[in-house]
């Protein structure tokens, strides 16, 4: 039997050792959207340590396995979930493609590359969920492409309230190795993070879009 919570906080120790995840509200990140946060995550970073990468693929197969059954493929969103996705399709001996955010302008047009077939069953494969806008776009590509997309597995969830709503309209089923809650107990459990920061690290991510407003100068 797959111990959840002993998975959540073992990956969460990875994620902050190799500093794929950053923890600063004194010193704000800017993402790409331009809005300040106080977290940083890049897991992809996690590719470069072979023992980590083991444990986490290993950790993303028993949870598909364990939530989803055998599927017929396995997709990975880009990028972040390429290289996830393709090294879980070897360990089961699967079909992977992986789905673009939007179709290529050039070219075959693809927005997924690799094939599928009508009617196959899919778990989509994620590195990072915020919003969970992108993530969806790929569910909404493998769904036209007439296949039945049984759910999504990611590395790490912020745990925003606004992801927990787009993926429950979109009847799309979620499993984490870790989230963001699990990550704070590990961090100031590990004193990566004091007391007085738990409760600026809170306020993000109840309202991530004030937090930012009120980091902006």
């Amino acid at each position: 039997m797959i111990n959840y919570i002993d998975i959540a906080n073992q990956t969460a120790r990875f994620l902050l050792q190799i500093k794929a995840v950053k923890l600063n509200p004194e010193h704000p990140f800017t993402w790409a959207s331009g809005r300040k946060s106080p977290i940083y995550c890049d897991n992809r970073l996690t590719l470069s340590y072979p023992e980590i990468r083991t444990f986490i693929r290993q950790q993303y197969v028993d949870i598909l396995t364990d939530q989803f059954g055998t599927v017929d493929l396995i997709a990975g969103v880009a990028t972040g979930g390429i290289a996830q996705g393709a090294l879980i399709a070897q360990e089961l001996g699967k079909p992977f493609v992986y789905v673009r955010s939007e179709a290529k302008k050039h070219g075959m047009t693809n927005q997924i590359e690799g094939e599928t077939h009508r009617g196959q069953s899919v778990v989509v494969i994620e590195d990072l969920v915020s919003t969970g806008k992108s993530s969806l776009l790929a569910v909404n590509a493998l769904r036209d492409a007439n296949c039945d997309v049984k759910g999504m597995v990611a590395i790490f969830t912020y745990g925003l309230q606004v992801a927990a709503q787009n993926f429950d309209e979109a009847k799309v089923p979620l499993f984490t190795l870790t989230d963001y809650n699990t990550l704070l107990a590990v961090a100031k459990e590990e004193a990566y993070i004091t007391e007085d920061n738990m409760q600026s690290l809170n306020e993000w991510r109840l309202n991530p879009e004030k937090w930012s407003d009120d980091h902006m100068n």
